[in-house]
């Protein structure tokens, strides 16, 4: 599994390699899907090294422990091996997520679109999401300036247009 340029625009990061676990090769994960578990569904995997070499590798065995996730790879039998993969991500081509029903996105999908207000006024770009627990939160970046802007779908996020690359508000700052 080689990632083509088109493919490598197209994938999505399921989860960083964060730490070593035992000395038999296994890794601490850092998920980035929702449950933290869901990660486990995924054997093939491009890797994409802190300095931006792309590479494939396949999951063989992973499971929960503590809160986080622990994994172990092919190929990969001792904490020497592991050492080298830490701060690489692991990202899957979008054809293999999930569709998703109506009017739910992939917060992959929502970044880099366009924010505007009902009033058409443009806020900046979405670079990123944070959890809270009660809602998510858009982070929306204009130049230096940084907005947080609650992701609450219909009240705040009147609408998402995937095709233009826009994201509409009612927010004002």
């Amino acid at each position: 599994m080689t990632a083509s340029v088109s493919e490598q625009s197209t994938a999505v990061a399921m989860a960083k390699i964060s730490g070593l676990y035992g000395v038999r090769g296994w890794v601490k994960l850092f998920s980035y899907t929702d449950p933290i578990d869901n990660i486990l569904n995924y054997q093939d995997f491009y890797l994409k090294s802190p300095v931006g070499k792309w590479g494939s590798i396949r999951c063989i065995n992973g499971q929960r422990h503590g809160k986080g996730i622990v994994a172990q790879f092919e190929g990969v039998n001792d904490r020497d091996q592991a050492r080298l993969l830490i701060q690489s991500e692991l990202l899957v081509a979008k054809s293999q997520l999930p569709t998703l029903a109506e009017n739910d996105y992939y917060w992959s999908d929502l970044i880099g679109l366009r924010v505007e207000t009902v009033e058409q006024a443009v806020l900046g770009t979405v670079t990123g999401f944070l959890e809270t627990g009660v809602h998510d939160v858009l982070m929306v970046k204009q130049g230096k300036e940084e907005i947080l802007i609650p992701y609450v779908l219909p009240e705040i996020i009147r609408s998402i247009d995937l095709e233009n690359q826009v994201l509409v508000v009612d927010w004002q700052i």
